[in-house]
């Protein structure tokens, strides 16, 4: 008499790229490159690397800023106060939109970003020293003696 086999197990659908084509980014936690996937994917594999870099949830805001040591592009959960970068090991500062603003350096112009409050801020391109929130007729001022 034959024994009756049990069935197999209904393979996993496949995933499937959303009909939009949506697609996300983010950085892969081997090599640093920028990685890009379709929405709704738990992780990414590099292709570079090999590296599988998991996917935050859905709905979680990532932002990305330069770190201040090696130049590389770190994305990191939006509302961090701080970032640490993998390649350097720099802990970075990580400020919301709100909380810098921007000024042209007294000297050479370069555009320089410091936290709200901050009375002056250095230049790191010539070392010059510009006052924050003093009117520019001040400023000449203070500097044409």
């Amino acid at each position: 008499m034959p024994v009756p086999l049990a069935p197999y197990p209904t393979p996993p659908a496949p995933f499937t790229v959303p009909p939009n084509g949506a697609q996300s980014q983010l950085v892969c936690s081997g090599c640093r490159n920028l990685l890009l996937y379709p929405v709704g994917a738990t992780s990414v594999c590099c292709a570079v690397c090999n590296a599988v870099t998991p996917v935050p949830p859905p709905g979680t805001e990532m932002a990305q800023l330069v770190c201040a040591g090696c130049h590389t592009l770190l994305m990191y959960i939006r509302g961090a106060t701080s970032v640490q970068c993998s390649c350097c090991h720099t802990i970075n500062l990580a400020m919301e939109a709100n909380q810098v603003a921007h000024v042209n350096c007294g000297n050479c112009r370069m555009l320089l970003m410091y936290q709200y409050g901050a009375r002056s801020v250095k230049c790191t391109v010539c070392n010059f020293v510009t006052s924050v929130g003093a009117s520019p007729s001040t400023v000449e001022q203070k500097f044409s003696t």
